[in-house]
């Protein structure tokens, strides 16, 4: 029997950033308020009094706790020249054999690198290290492009604000939607960013209210029950379908089509969750149209049909 995903155990060495550990104790360490049904409980696990950056951190359990954990968190390391700590790994690859989801936040992919979880498979880290993962880890698919890989029981994440992604996502895959967008809105960040978003984004964010794609986008979000096109969202802001696409890409790092389509499916969501519509009359308020498109696109974006979805949520 898997242990249960919301047991959480974070990993603490020496040299390791304070800022992924400490966003990770944020999310999955502080119960939302108002959120039905038990949130994760989350151990920090190390040898001994650990030094992350300035501070002085005291473990909760030692690193063989990670073996009983549902859910291990293996944060940045600051150092990836030098090879990870030995009894981290191992017990990182001992946690994975023993049922958990390994989840890396930035270069803590090095770990499990090392500990072989990454063979085979696609991953990411920081854009600055991606190169060095790849060359020290050639058998690991590695991609620079992307905020975070999901591969079920093996995640890793980009850097910094990209961990916070990952993390909400984890929250959403064992939630829902509604329940990462009430953590997200405390913590005041976007509700969902796509793991194959790229990591390069010219304005991320929009630095004031005032940007062009910015009021196009709370347009947009108001009327996800319409047709809507791209040629809408051109017209919208008052640009050709071909600049609106270029300004898209490096506002948001996708093309508007697709993340009106992200949008839709995550509307689709929270209505199965919040409400028992019909798969029809949320195909309607999510701008999909029939039943039959939305069940396309939703199970093959989420990877389950709506009904799935809808009675995972409500069990």
């Amino acid at each position: 029997m898997s242990p249960d995903p919301r047991s959480v155990a974070v990993a603490a060495v020496d040299g390791m950033l304070h800022f992924e550990l400490a966003l990770a104790y944020e999310v999955f360490g502080s119960a939302p308020a108002a959120v039905p049904g038990p949130w994760y409980d989350v151990g920090v696990c190390g040898t001994h009094p650990v030094r992350i950056g300035r501070f002085l951190l005291e473990p909760d359990h030692g690193l063989d706790h990670l073996a009983h954990a549902g859910t291990v968190i293996v944060p940045a390391l600051a150092d990836v020249d030098e090879d990870p700590p030995a009894e981290l790994v191992e017990a990182v690859r001992a946690a994975h054999q023993a049922g958990a989801r390994v989840v890396s936040l930035c270069t803590g992919a090095f770990v499990l690198a090392a500990a072989g979880l990454l063979d085979g498979l696609r991953a990411t880290t920081h854009w600055a290290h991606t190169g060095e993962l790849a060359a020290r880890h050639p058998r690991v698919r590695v991609d620079p492009d992307v905020l975070y890989v999901d591969n079920g029981s093996v995640l890793t994440s980009a850097g910094k604000a990209a961990a916070m992604d990952l993390c909400l996502h984890l929250v959403r895959r064992d939630h829902g939607s509604a329940v990462a967008n009430v953590v997200a809105r405390r913590l005041v960040v976007p509700p969902h960013r796509a793991g194959g978003q790229a990591q390069f984004v010219t304005t991320p964010v929009p630095a004031q209210d005032g940007h062009p794609l910015a009021e196009l986008l709370a347009w947009t979000m108001r009327r996800l029950d319409r047709p809507l096109t791209v040629e809408d969202l051109a017209r919208q802001a008052n640009m050709s379908s071909r600049h609106l696409a270029r300004h898209f890409r490096s506002f948001a790092g996708t093309t508007p089509l697709q993340w009106l389509l992200t949008q839709r499916i995550r509307r689709a969501q929270e209505l199965l969750e919040t409400t028992d519509d019909s798969v029809e009359a949320i195909a309607s308020a999510s701008g999909m149209g029939t039943a039959t498109t939305l069940r396309r696109h939703f199970h093959r974006t989420i990877g389950v049909p709506p009904d799935t979805y809808r009675r995972t949520f409500r069990a």
